[in-house]
């Protein structure tokens, strides 16, 4: 299976000024192996300044300071959960503080045992 393939904004830009220019998209398509239809977007970006270097440093930047303020987000929640944590630790001293489990144990998977006596092996012989 392959990956998504990622474009350089410049190779975008030449190929949408190629096009503009008067080159086909079927041939700027066979000659970079790539779909017509990504051309067509290319092009329309373009047309519309989205390939702008100011532009895309941007929404680089917009993009980062998300992914940035989403980090913070969770250092924080982190930090509170270790000072809970912590807190826990000091009012119990002789006892090591655990963090409740997410989800319960699983069940080991195994052979069940037959009654050796009792109603029950009566029932299942």
């Amino acid at each position: 299976m392959r990956k998504h393939r990622s474009y350089p904004v410049e190779f975008k830009r030449q190929v949408a000024q190629e096009f503009l220019a008067g080159e086909t998209l079927h041939g700027l398509a066979k000659r970079h192996e790539i779909n017509r239809n990504l051309v067509r977007i290319w092009v329309a970006k373009y047309e519309a300044g989205s390939f702008d270097s100011d532009v895309v440093a941007a929404e680089m930047v917009q993009t980062q300071e998300a992914r940035i303020a989403a980090l913070e987000r969770l250092v924080g929640k982190l930090v509170l959960e270790n000072e809970f944590l912590k807190g826990l630790r000091a009012t119990q001293p002789g006892r090591e503080a655990r963090a409740p489990p997410s989800s319960p144990a699983p069940r080991p998977l195994g052979r069940r045992r037959m009654p050796t006596d009792g109603p029950r092996a009566i029932d299942l012989l």
